[in-house]
């Protein structure tokens, strides 16, 4: 019987020891938000670096330039019409 005993308050005491390591729901919470501070961060670090990288690549450049001139071809022309 002693034997039972001392294995029940072995249980306990192992178990108040393990519920005293974990964290408080606040603590939960406030480590959940700041995992979702830095996750938003780094997503928006990624959007504008790759963000940045498409506005510098080539095709962007060449299209950019294509449309403005078209752009000036169809003002030219708007002028010579109105003239």
């Amino acid at each position: 019987m002693k034997l039972y005993l001392a294995v029940a308050v072995l249980v306990l005491a192992f178990v108040a020891y393990t519920e005293a390591q974990e964290d408080t729901i606040q603590q939960r919470f406030t480590k959940f938000g700041e995992e979702m501070s830095e996750m938003g961060r780094n997503l928006a670090e990624k959007a504008k670096t790759s963000f940045e990288g498409f506005q510098s690549s080539d095709i962007a450049v060449n299209s950019r330039n294509w449309f403005q001139e078209q752009l000036e071809s169809l003002r030219a022309k708007l002028g010579e019409l109105t003239q």
